[in-house]
């Protein structure tokens, strides 16, 4: 499987306890602690991804066209209210959301769209297009 039906199997399984779907379905949330622990941190014939990186695996999901979505909500007026949703923002501080069009709990059929993206290989630009001027390599400079 590639990483795309891979993720979508974890999401969708019973078994994985780090990962799941978002309240609408358009979104992957991944404890991340949790994750680390549970799925990067398997080993042998239980391994499920190639890496046990947190960064290599978030590099997977924006190579596949993910982009991370902040954990927003409306704040509340009164001081209780207020002090519940800091307690609550603080445990979601480390939950991840990430979202691809492609990847959506009603629409299964769109993973076959979700797709790895053809990367541009970043390299340091050379001195001509940074606008320098070359050194000479004649003898007499």
């Amino acid at each position: 499987l590639g990483f795309p039906q891979k993720l979508w199997k974890m999401v969708e399984s019973k078994e994985f306890q780090s990962i799941w779907w978002s309240e609408g379905g358009k979104c992957v949330a991944i404890n991340e602690e949790l994750f680390k622990e549970e799925v990067l941190g398997r080993a042998g014939p239980l391994r499920v991804f190639a890496t046990q990186s947190m960064k290599s695996f978030l590099r997977q999901l924006n190579i596949y066209g993910f982009t991370k979505i902040p954990w927003d909500f409306q704040r509340s007026a009164s001081l209780p209210e207020f002090l519940a949703e800091e307690a609550a923002a603080s445990a979601h501080s480390r939950v991840l959301y990430y979202y691809n069009p492609n990847f959506n709990r009603e629409h299964p059929h769109l993973l076959e769209k979700c797709k790895r993206r053809a990367g541009v290989k970043r390299r340091a630009p050379d001195a001509a297009e940074m606008g320098e001027r070359q050194p000479s390599r004649s003898p007499d400079g």
